[in-house]
């Protein structure tokens, strides 16, 4: 089940609201949100639902031994346990085909296996599992003591497919007793239908125009074309996975939850390593967290540590080599600012830096987007014109046209404009702008379910990570 559907919408989440407001008992909303919880990943995963329900109680117990035997060898043993089952269990289900296919294409064998299904969130609920057995070890937070709470914490909707990450330690007041007010649940469907509508909206549309180019004969496209798809796709991923954290967000307000925020503009940023302090903020506070600082950091062997992490971050995206060379090349891309542009960078009117992020961001979005890394490497041929192709294609112009306004306002909407405009409206007239924003909100649901009824392609591309 995914935010962006009728079921969802219509049916799954005002049941679970109803079925959450008539009850005041914060036991018994726990037992509701686990219910709800296991329903939903279950209505699209049945069969390893059981692998969830696995690896919450498997942590659940490893974080009792972390905390019991503190300051002895139990203690470290209990989180490495853990840190190794469920990076076995990840690695089973996420990467060994491609693991045996590496191993067949380099020893020239036919080794035979098959592949599995991927489970849902796998790679999400794994991090917030591990990342609560570490906290535990490094005395941070207190074991959860009941094993209901630990799994309404691994198992918890919102968040549980894809993402954003949550840390136990963020929300563990909040696990055991939540403040419910009508203006946190004014704030929860605001920031919702705001996500729906940057999925639905503006997500879907680009994502359509934007494989009619990268998807179609490369042979025949255009430089132009090239870079028009490519920019497409960008504004896309970022739309498509914000918006889901904004929904997520905004179900954690509904039923009492504050999450950190996921984005924080990124194409705003003038380095890759801005773009990467904003972009998906808790997978890279994860890495820094549990694997960066733990090697070393800045402080011994940097270089090795910052390469090891941009690895780790390509492959936790998929099992292809081309999301490992998509996370090496923002390792370079890091490390060369590190020690060499951020210092020009300073120097530099801000239009220089962000043209220089604008088209970093650009090129990795290619290895992103393009499984056969050939063709990564055509698509790049043709936007900087080694290929031959012309630079200008009726077809780009057609695209252009109809669907200038959708990607003006992809454009706006992805700069912090429109919060800036908000602000503005506010001051002293506050009143009339919370009495506009139900009849936006009303006009964004009901175009975003037109748009659901009408058409097919719905995707959420990080479901797939």
């Amino acid at each position: 089940m995914v935010f962006s559907s009728l079921v969802f919408l219509y049916l799954f989440l005002p049941a679970c609201l109803i079925s959450y407001y008539i009850i005041h008992n914060p036991v018994y909303r726990n037992w509701v949100l686990i219910v709800f919880s296991l329903v939903f990943y279950a209505w699209g995963e049945p069969v390893w639902i059981v692998l969830l329900l696995f690896t919450a109680f498997f942590d659940y117990f490893n974080g009792l031994l972390a905390e019991k035997y503190r300051g002895v060898w139990q203690s470290k043993a209990a989180v490495v346990f853990s840190i190794t089952i469920n990076l076995l269990v990840l690695g089973f289900f996420k990467y060994s085909g491609f693991l045996v296919e590496t191993i067949n294409q380099l020893l020239g064998l036919n080794i035979p296996f098959r592949e599995f299904s991927l489970p849902l969130g796998i790679s999400f609920y794994t991090f917030q599992s591990i990342s609560y057995v570490v906290d535990v070890y490094r005395g941070e937070v207190a074991a959860q003591r009941s094993p209901y709470n630990f799994l309404l914490y691994v198992a918890l909707f919102h968040h549980l497919v894809a993402g954003p990450i949550i840390r136990y330690k963020d929300i563990e007041k909040e696990i055991a007793e939540r403040t419910i007010t009508f203006a946190l649940l004014s704030q929860g469907i605001n920031r919702f239908i705001i996500g729906l509508g940057k999925k639905v909206i503006i997500a879907n549309n680009l994502g359509e125009v934007a494989d009619i180019f990268l998807k179609g004969n490369l042979g025949e496209m255009s430089v132009l074309g090239a870079w028009f798809g490519i920019t497409l796709f960008a504004l896309q991923i970022y739309f498509d996975f914000s918006g889901y954290s904004d929904m997520a967000i905004g179900l954690g307000k509904m039923f009492g939850f504050n999450y950190k925020e996921n984005f924080n503009y990124p194409y705003m940023a003038r380095s890759a390593t801005d773009f990467w302090r904003r972009w998906h903020i808790s997978l890279g506070s994860f890495f820094r967290d549990y694997v960066y600082i733990p090697l070393g950091g800045n402080r011994t062997m940097q270089v090795r540590n910052l390469f090891i992490v941009w690895f780790l971050t390509g492959l936790w995206h998929g099992a292809s080599w081309n999301f490992v060379v998509w996370g090496l090349y923002y390792g370079l891309a890091v490390a060369l600012e590190k020690w060499i542009l951020l210092k020009f960078f300073d120097r530099l009117p801000r239009i220089f830096s962000h043209a220089y992020l604008i088209l970093v961001v650009l090129i990795g979005w290619v290895f992103f987007y393009y499984t056969d890394f050939s063709q990564a490497v055509n698509l790049l041929y043709i936007m900087f014109g080694f290929s031959g192709a012309a630079a200008i294609d009726s077809i780009f112009v057609l695209y252009l046209a109809n669907n200038f306004l959708l990607l003006l306002a992809a454009v706006v909407f992805s700069a912090p404009l429109l919060p800036a405009l908000l602000k503005m409206l506010r001051q002293g007239k506050t009143e009339s702008i919370r009495a506009l924003l139900p009849v936006v909100n009303t006009v964004l649901l009901l175009i975003s379910t037109m748009l659901l009824v009408g058409k097919s392609y719905n995707p959420f591309l990080y479901f797939r990570f």
